[in-house]
């Protein structure tokens, strides 16, 4: 292309891939003047405005207005910038789409009815204070009228969804859900008998005492170490594995320690009992969740808004680091 020729309109919407109304329009909007004109008032465009117009589309396409246009033509805005403004946008237009489809997925599931569909999308467009609100209002009414422990009732809360800044849609999916669920007086009282039966009933009241919470929150870094070399692989009869039966077994035996009794004996016999408690601990975990008890779904939905899986407690791992430390076992 000659630096120094002047193009017809015509010619420069087919360089361009612009129409020649288009063509005209930039140039009687400010944005692109023609270079030169022909004694008979056609217009004529040069190289360099060309390329202007070439810039123009683009960023047409990208979503730019005029004014934006103009203001980068003229050196008033530089591309970073523009590019910058529109991509704050787009992740607006983003989450507002999420946001509609998960509302019409969940339509699509549940024929809901107009004044559901009105509910589900305030939900969806809940702000992070709304969100931790509702929860709590939530663990709030479940605790009142009786007297569950203290850190029982910390360890409930904490268990809340915590939507990123840009969720998937099944995350905005899961959390209607649980929104809707936890808003569900039923489901609230339900949860509440739950508990309270747990806490005040059979082997509830041992184990929601004092010195059971604090015996339990002892275990929990053996639990994670358990957890972690699992994870990474580390063979339950190495020296790791053997060091963290160890410590469960240290923890185990005492849980029923007082001032007067060490607490069961650690022997190889009950080392191999445990193991089979572990095993027995195993299938259980293998057994599928309610999906109509409400804590168990609460949960479910909690870690899929999180999209974090819930961390198995490796048993069978730990059964077999604990009957490696048994010699005779081996």
């Amino acid at each position: 292309m000659d630096l120094n020729e002047l193009y017809a309109i015509g010619d420069v919407a087919r360089r361009t891939g612009l129409s020649v109304s288009a063509v005209r329009y930039y140039a009687d909007a400010g944005v692109v003047t023609p270079s030169a004109s022909t004694p008979a008032g056609h217009r004529l465009y040069d190289v360099s405005a060309i390329a202007r117009l070439e810039l123009v589309r683009t960023l047409r396409e990208l979503g730019a207005g005029l004014d934006e246009i103009r203001r980068v033509l003229v050196g008033e805005a530089t591309l970073r910038e523009v590019a910058a403004t529109h991509l704050a946008l787009l992740a607006r237009q983003e989450a507002r789409l999420r946001s509609r489809r998960a509302v019409l997925s969940t339509i699509l599931r549940q024929d809901s009815t107009a004044e559901q569909v009105t509910l589900m999308h305030k939900l969806a467009g809940m702000s992070d204070e709304e969100r931790d609100r509702l929860i709590d209002e939530f663990w709030t009414e479940v605790s009142t009228g009786w007297e569950p422990p203290e850190r029982m009732v910390a360890w409930w809360r904490a268990a809340r969804p915590e939507l990123p800044e840009q969720p998937t849609a099944a995350q905005l999916e899961a959390w209607i859900a649980l929104a809707e669920m936890v808003r569900d007086p039923e489901v609230r009282q339900s949860v509440r008998r739950e508990l309270h039966e747990a806490c005040t009933t059979g082997a509830g009241p041992l184990m929601a005492s004092s010195p059971m919470l604090d015996s339990l929150e002892a275990a929990t870094p053996i639990g994670q170490a358990a957890i972690d070399a699992a994870r990474d692989g580390v063979p339950p009869d190495s020296p790791q594995g053997r060091e963290i039966a160890d410590r469960w077994m240290g923890w185990l035996t005492g849980i029923f320690a007082t001032p007067d009794s060490p607490g069961m004996p650690d022997t190889p016999e009950f080392r191999l009992q445990t193991a089979d408690h572990m095993l027995a601990g195993a299938e259980w975990d293998r057994t599928p969740p309610d999906p109509e008890g409400p804590l168990d779904r609460y949960m479910a939905l909690v870690n899929a808004v999180n999209d974090v899986p819930p961390e198995q407690f490796p048993y069978e791992w730990l059964a077999e680091a604990l009957r490696a430390s048994v010699p005779s076992a081996r």
